[in-house]
């Protein structure tokens, strides 16, 4: 019966809110002024004079309405290759759909695929190279799959004495640090570094830390330039001007993801193969709310979605999206407490246990779920690793704010 009252009434808690989180978000106001790296020519520029340039970019890589690749391009830049992460340099491949070497279309430039056989870059790839540029919209969580891209382009690019610049962009999700610090053995693409979920770091002053706590194969190092946003708090909000991937359509799913993507390796959908991703969540067994609707395979979007088909039944949470985590500055986990509780017999509420585990970064957070812990306690657990991570972080960062 409780778990059926923290489903039934959160709308209504959620409204209850609505008061006291105007008021806890005073300190966080949406930034017009933020001027991005990559729109800032004059500090990068001259580093691209007379070299052949690499670029890791995708559709987010945008500067006004025009793309960073033509914009270079138009400057005389020589642009060698495009290296195409998760999605896709023009953002239309799905969620783990395999991205294809070939050809833009509309530059003629080649693009190498760097999500599928392939996330590092090859020696060959990078023949001809002289600098190379990163320039991709991230969303702060760990398992964001951009940041381990970036990992192994600046992996390969020290080894072959390339440097590399990163084109800095705001994280909308950088007004929070949240979460249980990934150990060592859980390492993935889909979390490469000892960081929480929510790491509240731009890529820029990620790079910066993996370079600076050696966490490149062999403690190698590249030679970084960031390109810093200007104008730009941690304690702001930035409205992403484009969808950062397919499954992420408005800036309540970019603050719902890295609360809902727990239940990627359950029975429960959140919402792929619909117009809602990452807004909605339920399942075709149980009537969790009135929210009524029915996944389906999707081009570009979702190939084969969970539950593809079938009826679920669940709830809109994009309202509860818009304020929950501006103001409590944490990551929401009751859904998922609620729904393992209605769900697990005999082990069937995961699809991949261990899938589960490289998500959370850790064992423990499964275990201390089927032990029946509380949400409160299941925070300490993360207490110490996020005081250490705080510190461990300093150096590198480039923007106050949190």
């Amino acid at each position: 019966m409780r778990t059926l009252l923290i489903l039934f009434f959160l709308p209504i808690i959620a409204c209850g809110q609505v008061e006291m989180t105007e008021a806890k978000m005073n300190d966080l106001k949406l930034n017009t002024e933020i001027k991005t790296g990559a729109s800032q020519f004059d500090r990068y520029l001259p580093l691209l004079e007379n070299k052949n340039v690499g670029i890791v970019a995708n559709h987010t890589s945008i500067i006004g309405e025009a793309h960073l690749v033509d914009e270079l391009l138009g400057k005389g830049v020589s642009i060698h290759a495009v290296y195409a992460p998760e999605h896709g340099f023009r953002g239309d491949a799905a969620n783990g759909e395999k991205v294809e070497n070939g050809k833009d279309p509309s530059t003629g430039l080649t693009i190498y695929s760097l999500y599928g056989k392939t996330k590092k870059p090859t020696k060959s790839m990078l023949e001809g190279v002289d600098v190379m540029i990163f320039d991709m919209q991230d969303v702060g969580a760990r398992f964001y799959t951009y940041l381990s891209t970036m990992h192994y382009v600046m992996e390969a690019s020290a080894e072959s004495d390339i440097p590399v610049i990163v084109l800095d962009r705001p994280n909308p999700n950088g007004f929070y640090v949240d979460g249980p610090v990934l150990e060592e053995g859980y390492e993935s693409f889909v979390g490469m570094h000892p960081i929480p979920i929510v790491h509240g770091m731009t890529l820029g002053e990620l790079a910066r830390m993996i370079n600076g706590e050696g966490w490149l194969a062999n403690g190698i190092q590249c030679e970084l330039t960031v390109v810093s946003c200007s104008h730009y708090r941690k304690s702001d909000l930035y409205e992403l001007p484009v969808a950062p991937s397919p499954n992420l359509q408005s800036m309540e799913a970019v603050y719902l993801y890295p609360s809902l993507c727990f239940f990627e390796p359950t029975i429960i959908s959140i919402g792929r193969g619909t117009e809602q991703p990452f807004e909605i969540y339920g399942h075709p067994d149980h009537k969790f709310g009135s929210l009524a609707f029915t996944p389906e395979s999707m081009p570009g979007k979702s190939l084969h979605p969970k539950h593809e088909g079938e009826t679920c039944y669940g709830q809109n949470l994009k309202e509860f999206g818009s304020f929950y985590f501006q103001a409590n500055k944490q990551l929401y986990f009751g859904w998922f407490m609620a729904m393992y509780e209605s769900f697990d017999v005999g082990g069937e509420f995961y699809t991949s246990p261990k899938f589960f585990d490289k998500l959370a970064g850790t064992g423990s957070l499964r275990q201390m779920i089927s032990e029946g812990a509380s949400e409160s306690e299941i925070r300490a657990s993360w207490k110490p690793g996020l005081e250490a991570f705080m510190e461990q972080r300093k150096p590198y960062l480039l923007y106050a704010g949190y």
